[in-house]
């Protein structure tokens, strides 16, 4: 199986979105460079600095699904049915959402009702080899407190944002610890970082999904 791991934007203060879930200043690293990558979505092209876009291209290749929340699904409405990536996505729901299921019946997009687990675990399924993306949030936090991260990918944003929805949020374990960093490129206004998740964290109790 390939490996989990959390991925998101990040402010210095340690956000990734503002409490509405919109993101402010976060993204504008995907528009700010001269090399043009084009995305699923005929609307979206990326402008990255070159650093950037090579960084992408190396984990936009190796991942193969992509698991999320019920909150950011809705916000983006299921991204019409396909995920900017061009990924099989796995949503973790107390319900299934019938009406999109039947208005987008083609869409590689799985709704798993009994817990984080079974939802990672599905997605490694559908991955194989490939890497798992975990949104951040709820679901990585998790997915951290049960022990089943291998790294964490932060694109480090130089903006102070003063609240909003934390990266992991309240953990109920101890502080966990993060090796050094796998992955270290800076792009412009941008600097991607990858830390492996120490393998001899003890996982804590089950977190509610």
């Amino acid at each position: 199986m390939g490996q989990v791991i959390a991925n998101a934007s990040m402010s210095l203060d340690g956000y990734i979105a503002k409490q509405d879930n919109t993101i402010g200043r976060l993204f504008e690293w995907l528009q700010n460079g001269d090399v043009e990558i084009r995305t699923v979505d005929d609307r979206i092209t990326l402008h990255m600095s070159r650093a950037s876009a090579e960084y992408w291209h190396k984990w936009a290749g190796g991942l193969g699904a992509l698991v999320c929340g019920r909150t950011l699904f809705d916000f983006t409405d299921g991204w019409d049915g396909m995920h900017t990536m061009g990924v099989p996505v796995v949503v973790l729901t107390h319900q299934i959402p019938t009406d999109w299921v039947e208005d987008h019946p083609a869409a590689p997009f799985h709704f798993v009702t009994d817990g984080v687990e079974a939802a990672v675990t599905q997605a490694q399924e559908i991955a194989g080899e490939r890497t798992v993306a975990v949104t951040a949030g709820t679901i990585a936090r998790q997915c951290l407190e049960l022990g089943l991260l291998d790294a964490v990918a932060v694109d480090l944003v130089p903006v102070v944002m003063g609240q909003g929805r934390p990266f992991f949020g309240e953990l109920s374990a101890d502080d966990v610890p993060l090796g050094d960093p796998i992955e270290c490129v800076q792009g412009d206004r941008v600097t991607h970082l990858m830390f492996p998740v120490e393998q001899n964290m003890t996982p804590s109790v089950e977190a509610e999904a």
